[in-house]
Order: structure tokens, then C-alpha cells, then sequence
């Protein structure tokens, strides 16, 4: 079995999908916090940081200082959906 390293691009887009779909069960979405992000990703915790401030800066999520939570933007939401197209063409292609 072949370990294959994730790219930039897509720890990024995974970790939108987490965000964006976190909680599944309801519509009271309060956030996801890091150490639920982490281990959902398997990523360690300065690496987590360096993209959670990344898509921070970029207004692709947002934090809620009071619940210590992420949450995507309209603007997160707007670009996943985007790259989710783009990647669909691509595998249909087989580009």
C-alpha cells in the first residue's frame, strides 16, 4: 500500500468540508474547535494552526473568540463549492 502525502491544496479543502459540514445532525451550528479538526485530520497542532490562520486572514473561516470554535464564511462556502466543480471536470476528463 502506497502512503501518499496530502498536498496544500488538499489539507485545505479538507479542512473547509470538516468545518463546512460540522455538526451533520443539526442546523446549530456553534463551530468545530481545533482538537476536533485535528483529530478528524490527523494533523498536528502547529500545522493545523499555520492553515486556521491562513484561511482566517484569507475570510475563508471565521473564529468565535467566546466558543474558541471555527466557522466557514459565505466566502468558504462560495470557494469549496467552486473547487468541487473544478475538481469534478477534471476527474470527468480524467485530466
Amino acid at each position: 500500500m502506497e502512503v501518499r502525502s496530502r498536498s496544500r491544496t488538499e489539507k485545505t479543502i479538507q479542512i473547509l468540508e470538516v468545518v463546512n459540514g460540522y455538526p451533520d445532525d443539526n442546523n446549530n451550528n456553534e463551530g468545530i474547535t481545533q482538537a476536533t479538526l485535528m483529530s478528524k485530520l490527523f494533523l498536528g497542532y502547529e500545522q493545523m494552526k499555520e492553515y486556521l490562520m491562513r484561511l482566517i486572514e484569507d475570510d475563508l473561516l471565521s473564529y468565535d473568540t467566546t466558543m474558541s470554535t471555527f466557522k466557514i464564511t459565505e466566502k468558504g462556502r462560495t470557494f469549496l463549492q467552486a473547487y468541487n466543480q473544478i475538481d469534478q471536470i477534471l476527474k470527468e476528463h480524467k485530466i
